[in-house]
């Protein structure tokens, strides 16, 4: 996949800019990525990275509460944000005759979000019915990505629940909200990244003039998250009252996303042929050879993958009857990953998983949201938004001799095993 022109600069208060021209259709992507996730948010204070994302849409000191989506619904456009383990997003996709209002919007909550008791005491009270919704009334809500991270991780960034627990929630004080946007919310602390239908000087001058006099405040040291793999199996249980049937996620340490690429690409690849598609090896024989499981699925960073810097998780999630046991279960995982580790997939196999994932980066990077949020985020993360073309390539690079190794570092005695087990249930 070929590199558009893109252009990157960093403006004199700090923030990164990504350029990525386009102009085979009339529409243009804005997005600005912070360098705060839920990793970042302060012990005793779970949930507030999130809270504050959802603060940013609450007006500014220049525009009232909903102004923001009025003038991006009323200009065609749509907008929304997220909150991941290392970065919090806000994008825009509009005509490109709109482009100068998204930078605007952008630049002004930059400079100084609406931060008021009612905004904070309202959105506290939208992110705990949104818990409610996803995670507390639901079937399997949270699983695995909020109950999986305690078992396998021992320090509070890595472990908590970054969605939220409504004591912490409740306890935010509009200073927590301050000193959180003072620390993170730094323009030196952000990437801004225009893609889409525009001339790129025209962009240039739209982006230093809306966002050239945001001041320049001092911005964090960025920590490491690291912490030592676990010494042995770890153990886990999670009571659900709504499931309907036993499950459970084993969570693996795997290479660093940043500096160990390859390495983390070699597990993407070996979470294809062990899950994806009826064919793949933990299909065939824990669903349709053995009937041990009704559904299993395995996947390379628990948010997806390049979501996050290091440490980063391998899952495999299963859901079974109350009749199989999860040991029984885990007896014929442990066995295919071993045949896996000692016999490489062969190439037929790996070529089958390799042409559904650069199908899928091509079609991403087709949809201007995707393309504008990958290109910030690689930039943030990696320091280079072009890699996001070069993924293609490295991921054909990837030999079956490298996903034998990536099974091989799956151990069974330094993994994480939550077990789900519905209200009434036995272990």
């Amino acid at each position: 996949m070929a590199a558009p022109d893109l252009h990157t600069f960093t403006l004199p208060n700090g923030l990164r800019v990504v350029l990525a021209p386009d102009t085979t259709s009339p529409v243009v992507g804005v997005s600005v990525h912070y360098d705060v996730g839920f990793r970042s948010e302060p012990e005793g204070r779970t949930g507030f990275a999130h809270l504050f994302e959802h603060l940013m849409f609450q007006g500014s000191e220049s525009l009232e509460k909903l102004a923001h989506f009025r003038h991006v619904q009323s200009s065609g456009g749509t907008f929304n944000g997220s909150t991941h383990p290392d970065y919090t997003d806000y994008f825009e996709i509009l005509p490109s005759a709109a482009l100068e209002r998204a930078l605007f919007l952008e630049a002004d909550r930059m400079r100084a979000p609406k931060l008021t008791s009612e905004n904070l005491r309202n959105q506290i009270d939208v992110v705990k019915e949104e818990i409610r919704l996803n995670v507390l009334n639901r079937p399997y809500g949270g699983f695995p990505w909020i109950y999986l991270p305690p078992v396998l991780y021992s320090t509070f960034p890595n472990a908590h629940n970054g969605y939220g627990d409504f004591t912490d929630l409740e306890q935010a004080s509009l200073a927590d909200c301050a000193a959180f946007f003072d620390t993170y919310y730094a323009p030196g602390n952000a990437v801004l990244t225009v893609a889409g239908d525009f001339v790129p000087d025209h962009a240039r001058e739209l982006v230093e003039k809306h966002f050239g006099d945001v001041p320049a405040r001092e911005t964090p040291p960025r920590p490491s998250f690291g912490e030592p793999r676990p010494q042995g199996e770890l153990r886990g249980e999670r009571r659900d009252p709504h499931a309907p049937l036993p499950a459970f996620a084993l969570g693996y340490r795997m290479p660093d996303p940043i500096n160990e690429l390859d390495g983390y690409l070699a597990h993407l690849m070996l979470a294809g042929v062990l899950s994806d598609g009826d064919g793949s090896r933990l299909q065939q024989r824990l669903v349709h050879r053995e009937a041990l499981v009704t559904d299993v699925n395995a996947g390379a960073g628990l948010f997806g993958p390049f979501e996050a810097r290091d440490p980063d998780t391998f899952s495999i999630t299963a859901m079974h009857s109350p009749e199989v046991t999860i040991d029984r279960v885990l007896a014929a995982l442990d066995d295919e990953m071993e045949r896996l580790a000692s016999t490489p997939p062969s190439e037929q196999e790996l070529a089958k998983v390799t042409a559904r994932w650069v199908a899928s980066l091509h079609k991403d990077h087709d949809r201007v949201v995707s393309r504008t949020l990958s290109l910030g985020a690689f930039q943030l993360l990696y320091g280079d938004p072009a890699l996001i073309y070069q993924l293609p390539e490295r991921i054909a690079a990837v030999t079956p001799a490298d996903v034998a190794g990536a099974a091989k570092l799956l151990r069974a005695d330094s993994r994480a095993v939550l077990q789900v087990v519905p209200a009434g249930g036995n272990q």
